[in-house]
């Protein structure tokens, strides 16, 4: 792949996953008001809506300013577990558990719920893509080479 082709992929990934992620942090944001009375001693819903939405603006910021696989694997972990804990908590009644309310809702209301999953699947998907094709590249021949290093196997005797 030629170096302009892969800063085209590159920045049209990390351009979708950041706007997944900036979805999902505003709509946490937005909604978490309405969660305050939701809470066990220690956590409130709102306080978790507002810690992924936190956590979403650092990985969109990160990648935007540092597009390396490292922050491509901390945007797919952070888009990975909104995902995860939207789709477990509309289906599932876990419970309160720990410093965690019970945080079932098995509805897709409001219309930011749905939102927010759309927003964090796809960015799970194109920070997991950006990952692995940035992983291939770094551990390519070619650019080993380039960079000095080689790639063959060293001769044991």
């Amino acid at each position: 792949m030629t170096d302009r082709r892969w800063v085209t992929i590159r920045t049209t990934l990390v351009v979708i996953t950041v706007a997944g992620l900036v979805v999902d942090a505003i709509v946490h944001f937005n909604l978490a008001s309405a969660f305050e009375d939701n809470k066990t001693s220690v956590l409130s819903e709102a306080d978790i809506f507002r810690i992924d939405a936190t956590l979403a603006t650092i990985a969109a910021v990160a990648l935007l300013v540092r597009p390396r696989r490292y922050t491509a694997a901390f945007a797919f972990l952070v888009a990975l577990a909104g995902t995860v804990a939207v789709l477990v908590f509309r289906y599932v009644d876990v419970g309160a558990f720990g410093p965690i309310p019970n945080m079932y809702d098995p509805y897709w209301e409001p219309i930011g719920k749905v939102l927010s999953v759309i927003g964090e699947a796809i960015a799970t998907v194109t920070s997991l893509t950006l990952f692995v094709m940035m992983q291939q590249r770094a551990g390519s021949p070619a650019r080993e080479a380039m960079a000095g290093g080689s790639s063959a196997a060293p001769l044991s005797g």
